[in-house]
């Protein structure tokens, strides 16, 4: 790599063998062209700097790509491709090789394109990192918006106020004896006390652990000392809160469980119930739809010059957030506002660039909470905190922190929960002893003998009998597509004249929801998007099978009961990315049914837009459904189908997150059998960032 055209051939090559994007080129020839003497190992780093944008990572770790560089290239394991290559020497390994990292910080120094910090270069570099200059920014503002917040004065240390919240969270979780014998802590009540000191929080933890609930009694608390601090019978102002999710579908399934807590909350002990309840929100927006999107541009209309009106905001489902939008949340945040942000620090990070819930989360399980926070904590709370869980030299960041440690939803007779547990260890030996237990709500169907009528019978009714499937074959029925194809046709409104147009719209609204709400009922859920086992495949083969099953008419791209899937936000229509429609046929004035697509209105109410077709341009058949667009979903029954052959997406995250969005049954389908399973718990997602690093000079002071 002595020259420009040296590096430039060997970044054409890899892109032709799909290890790199053409962009990536692209930006190596535009800084070769500006700044015709950079040195060629810069233009490398400049390349793979680009390329790891599209690969979920901030920035280039220059260490971890010379160690790997797999880590750094869109190049799976024994690549067969390589063999193709015009000479060896052109494979990344054997040209990283030839690289020491000393000689690469030295070719990045070119103050013209590379800078250590705030400055024009298209390139920054901090130690063995290297980011484009927008997203070193971005990680700059989340850092800077997160710890301004962490050192907030809090009135809740002062023993006036630590009363009142000590009586509050009584009120809402009740208080154990001081002799009684020790019991597992209520880590949801040791999080509401924590989330109320500071104007930061995060309250992380796996499915059915109770992260809604806990954030329903946070804001009951929340509320209960800012309506209760005026003086006198009248109830002082009330907090505006607002509720987001990253996407409809998560905001949509919020809504619900939001709405159930709010109304089971009890309140009785506190003076102003009602008004309590009532200040509660049960309304969930999407983050676009909160920060008001402008169509053609990336920037909202909210930011630090316009910011949001509200006193707290809590994201849910968080890990889908990437370092992009959470550094324009922050913008939009007014300086007083507290933030909350929920979510499983274990899941699939967002698909864009930045993995910030788990980086945030990285301390998470081992808490190090300090020696005055944890006595704070036990104070106020009645709780007691394991040893364990105390260091003190715990960071302010890990005094905002809660992990919730136990699951409501998966019991110790639940496969579900035992397998995803054994799956977030890597543990191939816990995975295999969950399978031979016999649990009775999971099973697996070996595809790699190519037995489509299994895949057939599973996706049709939710149910298979394979000579190749395990002993642990679903023997009662399970819903599968059949279910919500057959809710359509039967519960369809027959057109009545007699009716106004408002009642007539009223019942056929009725209707799309019971659809597509049968529709979650059962979801195929698949790893990649192309070949035979990934979305695209599996979407036309399911479709084929169901219309042998007479189930649809594939007339045509659009036909009745198509389920579909948002791909791009539409600003026009109002449709975010993610959000699911079905195509029903809704009658005109005169009687004559066109077919519409029904999507939830996604504004916290139970309305349903009706959208033409024709008006739809960015969306997709939903039979399958990738697992990275399954987060902020729950379904009945989910069906997790890996394909025949390894791939650097295939990862023990992405089978966690795959097998926890199951409410009540589980199959674990394999085209490759038992190794792609294995290949799973050996990978992890790495993403290269530096979020979590700028917390660790942050001690936390004894006076919090």
């Amino acid at each position: 790599m002595e020259s420009h055209r040296a590096v430039r051939a060997l970044l054409a090559a890899w892109v032709e063998h799909g290890w790199l994007r053409r962009v990536d080129l692209a930006f190596a020839d535009f800084l070769a062209r500006e700044v015709p003497d950079a040195a060629p190992l810069l233009l490398l780093a400049a390349a793979l700097a680009s390329h790891q944008l599209g690969r979920g990572h901030a920035c280039l770790d220059l260490a971890a790509t010379l160690d790997d560089p797999s880590f750094a290239l869109s190049m799976p394991p024994d690549d067969p491709r390589a063999r193709d290559l015009d000479t060896p020497a052109m494979l990344p390994s054997k040209v990283l090789a030839r690289v020491t990292l000393a000689q690469w910080c030295d070719a990045l120094s070119d103050p013209a394109l590379v800078a250590s910090g705030a400055g024009d270069t298209p390139l920054v570099r901090v130690g063995a990192r290297v980011y484009l200059r927008r997203y070193w920014q971005y990680e700059q503002n989340v850092r800077n918006g997160i710890a301004a917040r962490l050192r907030q004065p809090v009135a809740m240390s002062d023993a006036a106020h630590a009363r009142g919240l000590g009586a509050a969270l009584d009120a809402l979780f009740g208080r154990a004896a001081p002799d009684a014998p020790r019991a597992r802590a209520d880590w949801q009540k040791l999080a509401c006390a924590l989330a109320a000191r500071s104007a930061f929080s995060i309250v992380t933890g796996g499915p059915g652990t109770g992260k809604t609930t806990t954030v329903v009694k946070l804001l009951a608390l929340l509320q209960s000392m800012a309506i209760s601090s005026g003086h006198g019978a009248a109830p002082s102002r009330a907090l505006r809160i607002r509720l987001a999710a990253p996407t409809g579908k998560a905001a949509a399934r919020l809504n619900e469980s939001i709405a159930g807590a709010v109304g089971g909350l009890k309140l009785d002990a506190f003076e102003h119930a009602d008004a309590i309840r009532a200040a509660i929100p049960v309304a969930v927006t999407t983050l676009h739809r909160l920060l008001g999107t402008r169509a053609d541009s990336r920037r909202f209309r909210h930011n630090a010059d316009a910011p949001l009106s509200l006193d707290v905001l809590v994201i849910d489902e968080a890990s889908m957030i990437d370092l992009e939008m959470m550094a324009a949340v922050l913008d939009a945040l007014p300086p007083h506002a507290r933030l909350i942000l929920l979510g499983d620090k274990d899941q699939l990070a967002s698909v864009e660039a930045g993995a910030v819930l788990g980086e945030l989360c990285r301390r998470a399980y081992d808490a190090h909470y300090t020696p005055p926070m944890r006595a704070w904590l036990e104070t106020i709370t009645g709780e007691r905190i394991d040893d364990r869980l105390v260091d003190p030299d715990g960071t302010l960041l890990d005094q905002a922190v809660v992990m919730l440690r136990h699951s409501h939803r998966f019991k110790d007779s639940s496969g579900i929960g035992r397998l995803a547990s054994a799956v977030n260890a890597g543990s191939a030996l816990e995975f295999e002893k969950v399978w031979k237990h016999g649990y009775g709500d999971i099973a697996m169907l070996d595809c790699a003998h190519g037995d489509d009528s299994a895949l057939r019978s599973l996706v049709v009714d939710g149910t298979f009998r394979s000579p190749h499937a395990t002993e642990l074959d679903f023997t009662a029925p399970r819903d599968g597509y059949r279910h919500y194809l057959d809710l359509m046709r039967e519960r369809r409104p027959a057109y009545d004249p007699d009716l106004d147009a408002h009642d007539r719209q009223r019942a056929h609204d009725a209707w799309a929801r019971d659809v597509l709400r049968a529709h979650g009922a059962f979801q195929l859920l698949c790893a990649l998007r192309r070949g035979p086992w990934g979305v695209e495949g599996l979407n036309r083969r399911i479709e084929t099978i169901l219309e042998a099953e007479g189930l649809i008419d594939v007339t045509s791209e659009w036909y009745l009961g198509r389920p579909v899937l948002v791909t791009r936000n539409d600003y026009e229509l109002g449709l975010m990315n993610g959000d699911i429609g079905m195509t029903l046929d809704l009658p005109d004035a005169d009687g004559r049914s066109r077919l519409r697509v029904a999507f939830a209105a996604g504004d916290g109410t139970d309305a349903i837009k009706w959208v033409l077709p024709s008006r739809l341009q960015s969306v997709e058949t939903v039979f399958a459904l990738t697992v990275h667009k399954s987060q902020g979903s729950e379904f009945t029954h989910a069906a997790l189908v890996l394909p025949d052959a390894p791939s650097p997406v295939i990862t023990r995250e992405l089978v966690y997150t795959g097998i926890t969005r199951a409410r009540a049954f589980l199959t674990l389908a394999s085209a490759g059998g038992q190794r792609i399973v294995r290949h799973a718990l050996q990978a992890q997602v790495l993403r290269a960032s530096g979020l979590s690093e700028g917390f660790a000079f942050a001690p936390a002071s004894e006076d919090r």
